[in-house]
């Protein structure tokens, strides 16, 4: 292992995805909890050409419209009305097995002293029999962007994986858990988050504290995995992160022995890549647009430090606002500053519309990357078509890189639509799910800490190959950059094709640059 040193409140939608039970019906909602909208979560597969992975909500309604949710909890005098029924909160808190041997005895004294029968020997207590753990699945939980900007990364993100996993974990029988000596299903308890990060802090010391989830799945956004891996890494929760960068949280990693980033990011190890590949093919100028965002600074900040390093002068790198509408004064500028690459550093309502403005206006650099956004492909099937050709991208890997990345990628267009393949996301959030199950499985235990111990200390075998953290001693640590296929991505006709390889063993590109980039297809 490398090892580096520092460098339930009322009111929230609960969304619950299990395959596990339908929604009981005729159950009132009691408590604090009475009159709180609660919903029922199916994820659809998508139409390749309907964008993002929509969630079907279906209020499970009984004939007296009430609103229901499984397993919700009873008062006493409900729970004699339903026969006893044992309610979910039942099972979380366990069942306690307990009894006692009563043995009665009496002997008569004989009337003489001639012998009889004898009495049959009292019969010594038995003891109850020693009961161990019970549990009766796996409870992972998550505050994601159901609504919100956000939405438009997580649905095509960490979304997918996250279905595809449950179903594939379940349709196993579950995940064998040596404490409890059977597989355990795994049910998702996912709220709506809202892309509101004051929400999603609340909601993830929910998920800790009041749910007492066994799994915590990451937030989406740098932003979000920022502020949410300080709150897991104070409730000893294992924390390995989706979307989301994590330049400045590299830093504080010393102090969050918990929190494990999966994804590649800016200076893990993707702009000195781009430079690199960059200055070879004589790239000399750069302009950056930066969204005012954890995301935008750290980019831009690590651009500057990446492009000087490799002597390409910058000659424009501007801050916009998160949520920009007008796009024609960015562009303007930056055309007229003719550099000869063009960085947009933002999400995809910001990719998006840039992009289109650079069409419009005829602006063409020899490099035109931005992300995330241009990384999924709904970016070429959905938006831009033909006229994504040439434009670059931060991506993994993509089905030439190798068979196990071409069933995935078919496994999950199947799932979910060939538009929200994400060539920078799947190929790492994959080996995150398949860390947490081999974790377990090897532990045979749901102990955070000997969870936490076991991966900080081990190689796993995924899709990506051997794979492991490099570790922030005493703290957490980083999936190891040299475990990455590509770096870099460019769509190629049609095709995300990885032309910027990782600098590891299993650093693999699947096609040439192509610098300068053709044209934008006239209209």
């Amino acid at each position: 292992m490398q090892s580096m040193s520092p460098g339930r409140r009322a009111g929230y939608p609960r969304i619950i995805l299990s395959q596990l039970s339908e929604t009981p019906h005729g159950e009132e909602e009691n408590g604090s909890d009475q009159g709180t909208r609660r919903e029922k979560c199916e994820c659809l597969d998508s139409d390749p050409l309907s964008g993002p992975p929509k969630y079907k909500r279906e209020e499970d309604v009984d004939t007296d419209g009430v609103t229901r949710v499984p397993e919700v909890e009873h008062t006493k005098e409900e729970e004699m009305d339903n026969k006893k029924r044992v309610t979910r909160a039942d099972f979380l808190r366990g069942a306690a097995v307990t009894g006692a041997g009563l043995v009665a005895a009496s002997c008569g004294q004989p009337a003489t002293p001639t012998a009889g029968p004898t009495a049959a020997p009292t019969a010594a207590p038995t003891a109850a029999p020693t009961i161990g753990p019970t549990k009766d699945k796996i409870v992972v939980g998550a505050a994601r962007p159901l609504s919100g900007p956000w939405a438009s990364i997580g649905d095509s993100a960490f979304g997918p994986i996250m279905k595809m996993w449950q179903e594939d974990v379940n349709a196993e029988g579950g995940i064998y858990v040596e404490e409890y000596g059977k597989k355990l299903p795994v049910e998702y308890i996912v709220y709506d988050d809202t892309s509101d990060l004051g929400t999603m802090v609340r909601l993830t010391e929910k998920l800790i504290v009041e749910d007492q989830v066994d799994i915590l799945f990451p937030a989406c956004g740098s932003s979000m995995i920022q502020a949410q891996g300080p709150i897991a890494n104070k409730y000893g929760m294992v924390y390995l992160t989706a979307e989301g960068g994590a330049t400045t949280m590299k830093d504080a990693l010393p102090g969050l022995p918990y929190v494990f980033v999966c994804l590649s990011f800016s200076d893990w190890y993707q702009l000195p890549v781009l430079a690199d590949m960059l200055k070879a093919a004589g790239a000399e100028t750069a302009y950056m647009v930066n969204m005012a965002d954890v995301y935008g600074i750290e980019y831009g900040g690590v651009s500057t430090i990446e492009f000087n390093r490799v002597g390409i002068d910058i000659v424009g790198n501007v801050t916009i606002p998160i949520f920009t509408e007008e796009f024609g004064p960015i562009i303007k500028v930056a055309k007229d500053a003719n550099p000869d690459v063009f960085c947009v550093w933002g999400y995809p309502w910001i990719v998006m519309p840039a992009t289109a403005e650079s069409m419009a206006q005829g602006f063409n650099p020899k490099c035109w990357i931005g992300g995330p956004g241009a990384n999924f492909e709904y970016y070429k099937e959905q938006y831009f078509g033909p006229a994504a050709e040439g434009v670059s991208c931060f991506a993994v890997a993509n089905r030439a890189t190798s068979p196990e990345f071409a069933e995935l990628f078919d496994k999950i267009s199947a799932l979910v639509g060939e538009a929200n393949l994400d060539w920078w996301g799947h190929p790492l959030y994959t080996p995150l799910v398949q860390i947490w199950q081999t974790a377990i499985e090897e532990t045979g235990t749901l102990n955070q800490e000997a969870i936490r111990k076991y991966i900080a200390t081990h190689h796993f075998d995924t899709i990506l190959g051997d794979t492991y953290f490099t570790m922030f001693e005493p703290g957490g640590g980083m999936m190891a950059y040299e475990c990455h296929p590509g770096e870099i991505g460019q769509w190629q006709n049609g095709v995300c094709e990885i032309v910027g390889a990782g600098v590891g063993p299993n650093g693999k590109a699947t096609a040439d640059f192509v610098y300068p980039k053709p044209p934008w297809p006239t209209a």
